[in-house]
């Protein structure tokens, strides 16, 4: 979801990038925030470890935040490339996990913080619909809606 240029939220994923374009992009699309949603920030991809590319983000004037509560454990991982119906099974684990109260919390702050900047939710995969990360926006969305609507 994206409100305007300023503010909104996109997904973004490293997959087959270098740190230096990848924060070129950020950079150019004027993101404020890159929120980390893998559970663990380790990358074997040169630049991309939580301390390297809290550094490179922050020499392209973008902060880096990382949240845990949104990552998608280390179990449920293979079915997002898997089969269609292992695609599934694994969508609904992680539907599952964001009805939990730190990550509901996590969507709150999301929110409020795409409100006033653009937020990129980062995650290593090319291919959002093989992300976890299109959950988290689909659900920051409703959460979003519903709030609007009380």
């Amino acid at each position: 979801m994206t409100i305007g240029s300023r503010f909104g939220i996109v997904g973004v994923g490293y997959e087959g990038k270098s740190i230096d374009d990848f924060v070129a992009d950020l950079v150019s699309r004027r993101v404020a925030r890159v929120v980390d949603v893998r559970m663990t920030p380790i990358s074997r991809k040169p630049g991309f470890s939580k301390s390297a590319l809290s550094r490179a983000l922050a020499a392209g004037g973008i902060r880096y935040e990382h949240r845990r509560e949104l990552g998608n454990p280390k179990e449920n991982r293979p079915g997002f490339s898997g089969s269609e119906e292992q695609l599934a099974a694994a969508r609904a684990v992680y539907v599952a996990r964001l009805q939990q109260p730190d990550s509901l919390a996590a969507l709150d702050a999301l929110g409020q913080a795409a409100r006033t900047e653009l937020v990129a939710l980062l995650c290593f995969e090319a291919d959002e619909v093989r992300c976890h990360r299109q959950l988290v926006l689909h659900a920051l969305t409703e959460r979003m809606c519903y709030r609007l609507g009380q």
